[in-house]
């Protein structure tokens, strides 16, 4: 793979937000298979897609890349990061630091939702909430959940439902744990509650609206979900379960209740007991199973702990999560030889969909400039978030405040 050339004509100085960069000789993959061709980009946003080279004036093209060949895919959507830092289930020591924005950038990252989890007592909306807007302030695209594993959840205004119609980067609840000794235990009628507050902001300001699920080992697994859709009127689509791979049994309800129309997410995560399954194990048995494509996604659980527990919830060990898990799951399920078009939407567009991302999420005129080159390895190669260019040839070339 050539390196990137210097800059046509007009010097790199310009600000970012008016330069224009032309991708040649792509592999686009939009996330569907379009093709070898040509992507022009500037003022963040993408501004043509076509397989004819376009008319520029090289007087006022910034840059022009030529991808030889290599896959040009969408930015990675990530729904579930511990962007402030996750764990804490071992005392205050076992704290995860909050994650910088190379630690997404340079896996292909270019979206992330952040959320609490399990410590939404030292840790609250409001640290939440800014560390959203610095990631967004350092390049990255970022969102946030309202809430944690706890009810009532944590909130910033008071109330789920005026949270999410008032706060701009707050997209629905989560994650609030079910089936978990972590959690509240709460009632049916609470989470009734809770998931109309959630409904109704969403409606109310135009965004998703949805309400992501951590769940645990629990022998109730998905059974206060089923129950949800059987006693309200609440749609299925805004019901978004988590780590449903951690237990086949669990995986085989989440099948069942993605073909009623629940988005089910899996966990990039390397399985620790022979009842899990790994997300690339989950995601050909969901295919395989005739169930609905677009009803999968895949998240990373980036910067949260991945604890190990005993019989009586005694903390044994813990990893910490990290996105580099989504591309290492799309070079191992290709190399199974899997079509990148079918492994593609679980991690861009499908995610870009239930959260009501419209810019995200796919290659196409008029959306954001989120762009990741593959290497033949799958590995990123270079990664744009917003028309700059955050990783070339492997190397990050833009980094946080405190990144050194």
């Amino acid at each position: 793979m050539a390196r990137f050339p210097r800059p046509l004509a007009v010097a790199v100085t310009k600000a970012p937000e008016c330069m224009l960069t032309l991708l040649e000789n792509a592999n686009i993959f939009s996330p569907e298979a379009c093709g070898t061709g040509f992507v022009l980009t500037g003022g963040g946003s993408i501004l043509y897609v076509g397989a004819k080279r376009p008319e520029i004036d090289r007087d006022v093209l910034t840059e022009s890349v030529d991808l030889q060949g290599a896959y040009l895919v969408p930015g990675f959507v990530d729904a579930h990061v511990h962007s402030t830092g996750g764990g804490g289930e071992g005392g205050f020591s076992t704290q995860v630091p909050a994650v910088p924005v190379s630690q997404f950038t340079r896996h292909g990252v270019t979206t992330v939702v952040g959320l609490l989890g399990c410590d939404d007592e030292t840790r609250n909306m409001a640290n939440l909430l800014a560390r959203t807007r610095a990631l967004c302030e350092e390049g990255l695209s970022a969102w946030c959940w309202t809430g944690g594993y706890h009810v009532p959840p944590v909130t910033l205004t008071g109330s789920v439902r005026s949270d999410i119609v008032h706060i701009d980067r707050v997209l629905g609840l989560g994650e609030i744990a079910i089936s978990d000794h972590r959690s509240s235990q709460p009632s049916q009628d609470e989470l009734a509650r809770l998931a109309s507050e959630v409904h109704v902001g969403g409606m109310l300001s135009g965004k998703a609206g949805v309400m992501h699920l951590h769940l645990g080992d629990g022998a109730r697994g998905l059974e206060p979900v089923r129950q949800l859709l059987a006693g309200t009127e609440l749609p299925p689509r805004m019901f978004h379960p988590t780590h449903v791979n951690r237990q086949k049994r669990l995986f085989e309800e989440a099948c069942e209740l993605a073909n009623r129309g629940v988005t089910i997410d899996l966990t990039a995560v390397e399985p620790i007991h022979e009842d899990e399954w790994s997300a690339e194990d989950a995601w050909e048995q969901f295919m395989d199973q005739g169930c609905p494509p677009q009803r999968i996604t895949v998240s990373s659980d980036g910067g949260g702990c991945i604890p190990q527990f005993d019989e009586h919830g005694g903390l044994q060990g813990m990893d910490v999560g990290s996105s580099e898990t989504l591309p290492r799951w799309l070079a191992e399920l290709q190399r199974r030889g899997h079509a990148l078009e079918l492994l593609l939407p679980a991690i861009t567009s499908n995610v870009a969909s239930l959260l009501k991302l419209k810019a995200k999420g796919r290659i196409a005129t008029g959306m954001d400039a989120d762009l990741l080159c593959l290497g033949a390895d799958m590995a990123p190669l270079h990664v744009m978030a917003r028309g700059r260019w955050m990783v070339r040839d492997g190397k990050v070339t833009r980094r946080g405040r405190f990144e050194g």
